[in-house]
């Protein structure tokens, strides 16, 4: 079947939108600056950046419904007006000296707009991609990664030249331009439009999946035992990963002698493997599966925190830490392609908001964590241990969750009795 849009054009569009949103994550090239020019505490600041991502995984939760109802261009064109409203506020609230509303802005506004813009594209982009849905979404989260690494260079030029609130008015306006011209070229396929690869796939391909084992609705999904499997898999990752981001740099500094610039070094190539993990890992998934890469993760991390706390060479700290980031960043661009193996594409908005709680948990947990066990002990080093012990567990839980999809690909109902169908391609 015909159409005219072009699938790759809607993922770039995807990608805009995502690379706008992903400009969040520079947050903190304002803390200082916000904090010496408005005489602001450098933790008041901070609270915006919190209820920000707080908030992402929520509204990502609570707006599911609206995605599927709404489709991907009216959520991502709401997303677009939240979210460049919520960063030209932020200029306003400068301007008028006000933490509360810049709270309400940068803080409320950009978390919504930040949620749904998040979740907007990705079953569109699945639905484009059959055959290729890691590589879809994971085109689209890179382009979340990417967006803080080119947001904090040109948001630091621009408080130099002309000042904080203008550079909130000026990107504030760029993301919105961004993001509605994404959502107005992003839409799913027509009914029963098959790309001609998906066509052509032999019937004994290795690919995890190149059609839909089952058509769950969110609230059919939210039942099934692998979707809680999926869940706490996907809660223990970023819970891991965002503890790592929280305190590398000190980490770094006090286990193998970094210096602060050495470990500023470190920090921004995270960034890098962060990004590079999201569309790597989802690439290599189209071909070993999704469940064999979240067994991968955790295979990697439980080696990594094991032996951390043993290595005293600065280099291949440093080489542990980046694969952690880069699994962290890798189980974002999973997740959604994971859940539409195991749900299909029907409600694949709602189920991918729900799961997204897992990201403002995470984001909530890992530096809890990290900070009160080095507060108590003085170290770092029993956190290693923890969260050795966490993937460990995570590990058990993604292999029983393989035997769930392989019980599913058999044809075999599952334990609460929701029918699924005969799949077309067997998995490797």
């Amino acid at each position: 079947m015909k159409t005219k849009k072009n699938r790759w054009l809607i993922a770039l569009s995807a990608i805009a939108i995502h690379l706008s949103i992903g400009a969040g994550y520079a947050y903190s090239v304002y803390t200082n600056p916000i904090s010496d020019e408005m005489g602001w505490a450098v933790s008041q600041v901070t609270i915006a950046f919190t209820i920000m991502m707080g908030l992402a995984g929520f509204s990502a939760a609570f707006f599911g419904s609206f995605v599927e109802k709404q489709g991907p261009r009216r959520s991502a064109l709401l997303a677009a007006v939240l979210f460049s409203l919520g960063q030209s506020g932020s200029g306003l609230a400068i301007v008028l000296e006000s933490l509360p509303l810049f709270l309400l802005t940068y803080g409320l506004l950009s978390g919504l707009g930040l949620g749904i813009g998040y979740i907007s594209p990705v079953s569109t982009l699945v639905k484009w991609f059959p055959n290729r849905r890691g590589l879809a979404t994971g085109m689209a989260v890179l382009g979340f990664g990417i967006g803080s690494l080119l947001t904090a260079p040109v948001a630091a030029h621009l408080i130099g030249v002309v000042g904080i609130s203008s550079t909130f008015f000026i990107l504030g306006a760029s993301y919105f331009i961004l993001m509605v011209s994404g959502a107005s070229y992003i839409a799913p396929p027509p009914k029963d439009w098959v790309p001609e690869d998906t066509k052509n796939t032999s019937k004994d391909s290795k690919k995890e999946t190149s059609s839909d084992i089952v058509q769950l609705t969110a609230k059919e999904a939210v039942k099934t035992k692998r979707f809680w499997m999926l869940w706490s898999m996907m809660l223990i990752n970023t819970t891991a990963g965002v503890m790592i981001i929280s305190v590398a740099s000190p980490m770094g500094q006090e286990l193998v002698g970094l210096t602060a610039a050495g470990a500023a070094t470190m920090v921004g190539i995270m960034g890098l493997f962060n990004g590079g993990g999201r569309l790597g890992w989802a690439a290599i998934s189209d071909y070993l599966g999704r469940t064999t890469i979240f067994m991968t993760f955790f295979i990697i991390q439980v080696i990594a925190f094991a032996f951390m706390p043993f290595i005293a060479n600065v280099i291949i700290f440093q080489l542990f830490i980046f694969l952690i980031v880069s699994c962290y960043g890798g189980g974002f661009s999973n997740l959604p392609a994971a859940a539409s193996d195991l749900f299909g594409t029907k409600s694949l908005g709602s189920i991918h908001g729900y799961l997204l709680t897992t990201w403002s948990l995470g984001g909530i947990f890992g530096p809890i964590i990290a900070s009160e066990i080095h507060s108590t002990t003085g170290s770092y080093i029993p956190v290693f241990y923890l969260f050795a012990g966490l993937m460990a567990f995570a590990l058990l839980i993604s292999v029983l969750l393989k035997f769930e999809f392989k019980k599913l690909q058999a044809g075999e109902s599952d334990q609460e009795g929701l029918l699924t169908k005969d799949l077309k391609s067997s998995n490797g």
